[in-house]
């Protein structure tokens, strides 16, 4: 351990910095603590065991736990680390600006607890701007702590994958933080690209923002079809089809989760709602579960028990954070006669078992994990499926060889 660096991640036993310290335990370079308020996730991880789901972490987790890794909630961990990760992200009030104060407090406590000359790295998604009230403060406590933004952009579940395939963007205001910065991320990862602290904070809302106005596009469309009694997938893969600048173009279904409405929201505010494409589309995906139950109330919901499947965020996932299944799951208890919902992943102790949920009349997909791939239902069911995850009337292909195509365009002549 001599020979190794002292790593320290503020608010370690979440979803961002349990993995990305997880990784950085798997270097020879790093001591690794993870340091939280959560006492029951802090046992958890110490035991060796991982709190939610992430993609092939589990093994890894054990290889280190207690070696080069160990979760604790003693703030001293601070004083002997050369490197802090802080992956709190800015606290905003109800209007989603900064609260100065909570973040200036936040600054005050770390800086407190850092030795001089160690390198302070800010992981979390802030509000443009935030990283200049940092350094300032920083610079009039007369400290010599090296700062740089270095926004994780991981997706979640793929960090085993992802860390060290991802360029690293890297904001500083000084060279030596920026080298500094530059030469942690080296060890874990490939390429990193250096900016302006503000560029990237406002970086990571741009992509965001821009990945949330992106899902509200088919689903915007997918409204517009149910309305005029189209079917939005045939459309979809028919037009999809052999067509490569289709390619990128998402599915319908819930865009929801605790980044992309929250940094499109960020977004709104940092530039006093001059981010005229944010709103709009904050109304389509938001409007996602009042569409299907508008869609559904001439079945007669007051009648019928309502079944949903899925209540993560996104599918093969076990993060329920701000997932529109239970913005889903509020409005049909309103109108419908039952409501029953499962998950095989989300720990809630209000689910049901799967074959419950299936006995309901109308079943609505939540989410679309792969374990519901092979479902059947009854002619008489009814089922709502906005992720086109279930195939209906397969789209038919008709091609001709090449020999065929030419002798119809000489006869054509």
């Amino acid at each position: 351990m001599a020979n190794k660096s002292n790593v320290t991640i503020i608010g370690g036993c979440g979803h961002v910095g349990l993995p990305l310290g997880i990784i950085v335990a798997t270097s020879p370079n790093f001591h690794v603590s993870l340091l939280d308020i959560d006492e029951k996730r802090i046992a958890q991880i110490n035991s060796g065991m991982m709190p939610f789901e992430e993609e092939n972490m589990q093994p890894v987790l054990e290889k280190v736990v207690k070696k080069s890794l160990y979760a604790t909630s003693d703030i001293g961990c601070l004083h002997n680390s050369d490197v802090v990760i802080s992956v709190i992200g800015t606290p905003v009030d109800r209007h989603l600006n900064p609260l100065l104060k909570e973040i200036h407090r936040h600054a005050d406590q770390t800086i407190e607890h850092m030795k001089d000359d160690a390198l302070l790295i800010m992981r979390s998604t802030l509000y443009p701007g935030v990283t200049k009230l940092i350094y300032d403060r920083i610079k009039l406590r007369k400290r010599n702590i090296h700062l740089a933004v270095c926004p994780e952009r991981i997706r979640q579940g793929k960090a085993l994958a992802e860390i060290p395939e991802l360029p690293q963007i890297i904001g500083a205001f000084e060279e030596e933080a920026a080298k500094r910065a530059g030469e942690f991320f080296k060890k874990l990862t490939k390429t990193v690209v250096y900016l302006h602290p503000m560029e990237a904070e406002f970086g990571k809302l741009m992509v965001n923002s821009w990945r949330y106005l992106d899902f509200a596009i088919p689903n915007q469309f997918y409204i517009l079809c149910q309305r005029y009694g189209l079917d939005f997938y045939r459309i979809y893969d028919a037009f999809q089809y052999e067509y490569p600048r289709m390619g990128t173009y998402p599915r319908a279904g819930f865009a929801a989760g605790p980044c992309l409405l929250k940094d499109t929201l960020q977004m709104c505010a940092f530039s006093n709602n001059l981010f005229s494409l944010g709103s709009p589309a904050m109304v389509v995906n938001e409007s996602m579960p009042n569409f299907i139950i508008e869609h559904l109330q001439p079945a007669n919901l007051a009648d019928h028990t309502v079944g949903i499947l899925g209540m993560a965020f996104k599918g093969n996932c076990d993060d329920n954070r701000d997932s529109l299944a239970y913005k889903l799951r509020n409005l049909l208890k309103v109108y419908a006669k039952e409501v029953l919902c499962t998950d095989p992943y989300v720990r809630d102790n209000n689910l049901l078992p799967l074959d419950k949920v299936l006995e309901a009349e109308i079943i609505i997909l939540g989410a679309p994990h792969s374990v519901y791939a092979d479902l059947c239902f009854p002619k008489d069911k009814i089922v709502v499926d906005v992720f086109g995850f279930w195939p209906k009337v397969p789209v038919h292909h008709e091609k001709r060889d090449a020999k065929e195509t030419t002798k119809l365009a000489l006869a054509q002549e």
